[in-house]
């Protein structure tokens, strides 16, 4: 039994995957087994797949960078998030809510009288 076995594993950068490694995830995906480096003796595994990527992968489908039949076996829920570049009206709460983080971890009084980044003056 696998330390991922019954669990989720989270992959991030998917969009960069060699198309070996691609082709070796494909089958774990649809087999539900891969071999260990080494061994000789299969694993089976059932895990959930969460993937993350920076890139349009249907645009390194076209160009042959993104195995078609491994993006539709990933491809159950997409989420598309905006880079915050164009979410600007987010920076303000982000770091409210990331400087109210850092006090509460570093022991810090939270000033009522700090004026948030969005509040008029």
């Amino acid at each position: 039994m696998t330390e991922t076995d019954k669990g989720t594993l989270f992959l991030d950068k998917i969009g960069e995957l060699a198309l070996q490694i691609q082709v070796k995830l494909l089958r774990v995906l649809q087999e539900g087994e891969f071999f260990r480096l080494g061994s000789t003796k299969n694993q089976k595994v059932d895990v959930r797949v969460v993937v993350a990527t920076n890139k349009n992968l249907n645009e390194e489908i076209k160009k042959g960078n993104f195995r078609k039949d491994l993006f539709y076996r990933l491809n159950m829920n997409s989420i598309h998030l905006p880079p915050l570049r164009e979410r600007r009206d987010d920076i303000p709460l982000l770091a409210y809510h990331f400087l109210r983080k850092f006090c509460e971890v570093n022991n810090k009084k939270n000033r009522e009288n700090f004026r948030r980044c969005d509040e008029n003056p």
